[in-house]
């Protein structure tokens, strides 16, 4: 493909031209037309537009949108293994893509890493639906039973082998691609596509968590019933399959989980399903899509390029399609030959495989060896097993086998080792996310810190920069700020003194406060602010005593003297009675006629006041013990 600015539009697209030697093929031409039909009936945002389709000069075209960024192929083989959590959100817009189109009735038959497109902004689309096909069109000569289309790393049991396929076909290979992402490589590899499309068929898939520990059961469970063997063992449509990608990325139970989903290493879940379906012989198998129909590759969006034909000298494509499709013509009629008598032939000498897991390599070998068959030694990091130690086998134990057939036995080179990422301080959000990013499960501590910032990691364990096994644990020390400590009790002291006690203490001393009190002196030390606990280097703020609280002296002249005595007492003061004559019918007989101190007048809590209360009588003013009286 190639990509230029459209100046009708104003934006940039995509170009798919079909190459010159194919479009005189009325086949390619016609399977060309088709893509650009099915998708162009397909508006979703996980979908690659497409806008037009025609000809020029002889040469047949698709324009489309242009997705600036990479393929999902490019994003793992650059960043290896995903995060379990971003695979299952790709998968997740995926399957929205898949949905969208099945209820359509387009089914996608090539979906692999290399068709999803993955945006600067992290948008997931899937592109080329080159040999896509209606639902309601099973009898199109061009995808008829008996003819094998897509690509072999990806195929659906029932696609491998040329029978006919539904929805749940393209659910299969989205498993395989959920697999491939989260492990970094697919289930199933082979040094030929013949003998892949035979694993699809024949083998079980092994469990993600051997290859990469630390993935979670709930999506081990989801791409195990996305690889059963029996279409109706997966799930019945990709709307279902998004409902429980939703509930793992919720932190929920999946529905593949609870119903103890075992398709993948499972010895017996899938079964019926690989003897349910007879490899059909009455047709060759032939292979399309990937292999017999090449398109141009997407230019960088800077470096547009011409379509053109291209040079007189350059090697024959046709030459070398010719040779390359008969060379698969052959390899895979022999492979249905070879279904046939693999499923069929029952004459051979059948033995029980044993089980040589835990075993030693040396031990495993020798068994395997004394009990009538060949080993197959495979080595793999595992964090589960030691070093030279067999931590799976395939197949597994008690399955039948002939005489003589491959035991493939997996051997621990111990855990895959991988640089701790520096996360010290990262905030610990961060911290946690670049650490699951690498493939490390995350702990975290809060530990006391004299000066690194609260929610700043301290340090890692392993630390940062050192080697660490892959799917192990990383405790992230996070600071919770200074330790606190006691605040020392001060009460009564000087101030001097007290100044000097806190600062001890590791301490500031701030402002001082004043305020009055009744059982610390003047000018002594009443507390601090705060009180209890807090962190070292905190300021600590002196409480100061100003003595008691004075109370203001009643108003009480003219008032009778039980009257006034009452008032004086109520302020926390004592009374004290004196008498002075007045004449005989003075109104002031009986009441009180002087205050000492004055009313208004501040004076300590318990201070005296005392009352003059006139008496009459001719006599000179003289005063009178019996009546002076003291409040309790």
């Amino acid at each position: 493909m190639c990509s230029w600015p459209a100046t009708a539009l104003d934006r940039p697209v995509a170009v798919k031209v079909l190459f010159p030697e194919f479009a005189t093929d009325p086949a390619f031409v016609e399977r060309f037309r088709r893509e650009a039909q099915a998708a162009a009936n397909l508006s979703h945002p996980n979908i690659v537009g497409v806008y037009d389709w025609g000809a020029e000069a002889g040469t047949y075209y698709i324009v489309m949108e242009y997705v600036e960024g990479q393929s999902l192929a490019e994003v793992v083989r650059q960043a290896g293994p995903l995060n379990p959590q971003r695979a299952a959100t790709m998968a997740f817009e995926v399957a929205g893509a898949l949905g969208h189109a099945h209820q359509r009735g387009v089914v996608h038959r090539d979906i692999k890493p290399g068709n999803v497109l993955v945006s600067t902004s992290g948008t997931v689309k899937v592109t080329d639906f080159g040999i896509a096909r209606a639902l309601s069109s099973p009898s199109d000569e061009l995808t008829q039973a008996g003819s094998v289309m897509g690509t072999a790393a990806y195929f659906s049991p029932e696609q491998a082998q040329g029978f006919q396929v539904d929805a749940r076909s393209d659910l299969y290979s989205l498993g395989v691609v959920l697999f491939e992402i989260v492990c970094g490589r697919p289930p199933f590899v082979g040094e030929s596509p013949v003998a892949i499309a035979y694993k699809h068929v024949q083998e079980l898939p092994p469990r993600p968590s051997q290859i990469v520990a630390g993935i979670p059961a709930g999506l081990e469970a989801i791409i195990g019933r996305l690889l059963a063997k029996a279409p109706d063992q997966r799930y019945l449509s990709a709307d279902d399959l998004r409902a429980d990608l939703r509930r793992y990325l919720d932190g929920a139970a999946t529905l593949a989980e609870q119903a103890g989903q075992r398709t993948v290493a499972n010895p017996t879940a899938d079964a019926a399903a690989t003897t349910a379906m007879p490899v059909q012989t009455a047709a060759p198998t032939t292979v399309a899509a990937t292999v017999a129909a090449p398109v141009a590759q997407p230019a960088p969006a800077a470096t547009p390029v011409a379509v053109g034909p291209e040079p007189d000298d350059a090697p024959s494509r046709t030459g070398m399609f010719v040779a390359a499709a008969l060379v698969l013509l052959l390899a895979l009629g022999g492979l249905g030959y070879w279904f046939v008598q693999s499923l069929s032939d029952t004459s051979g000498d059948q033995l029980t495989v044993p089980n040589v897991v835990d075993l030693q390599e040396a031990d495993a070998t020798k068994k395997l060896t004394d009990e009538g068959f060949n080993p197959v030694v495979t080595r793999q990091a595992s964090t589960d097993a030691a070093v030279g130690v067999v931590f799976r086998q395939t197949p597994d134990a008690n399955a039948k086998l002939e005489k003589g057939g491959d035991v493939t036995i997996f051997v621990s080179t111990g855990p895959d080792m991988v640089a701790v990422p520096k996360v010290n301080g990262l905030s610990e959000a961060e911290a946690t996310a670049a650490l699951k990013d690498a493939g490390f499960t995350v702990r975290s501590e809060q530990v006391e810190h004299d000066t690194i910032e609260t929610g700043k990691v301290i340090e890692s364990v392993p630390a940062q920069d050192t080697p660490a096994p892959k799917g192990g644990e990383i405790v992230l020390r996070v600071s919770k700020g200074k330790a606190s400590v006691a605040i020392p009790d001060v009460k009564g002291k000087p101030v001097d003194a007290a100044r000097k006690a806190l600062t001890d203490a590791g301490f500031v001393v701030g402002d001082d406060q004043r305020q009055a009190s009744a059982d610390v002196a003047k000018d002594k030390v009443v507390g601090t602010s705060p009180t209890g606990e807090a962190a070292k280097g905190a300021p600590i703020s002196l409480i100061i005593s100003d003595g008691p609280q004075q109370v203001k002296v009643p108003a009480v002249k003219g008032q009778p003297e039980d009257a006034a005595r009452s008032a004086i007492q109520a302020k926390g003061l004592e009374a004290e009675v004196k008498t002075k004559s007045v004449p005989v019918g003075d109104p002031n007989t009986g009441r009180v006629i002087e205050v000492d101190p004055a009313a208004g007048t501040l004076v300590d809590p318990g201070s005296t006041v005392t009352i003059t209360v006139g008496v009459a009588s001719a006599a000179s003013t003289t005063t009178s013990p019996a009546s002076t009286t003291t409040s309790p």
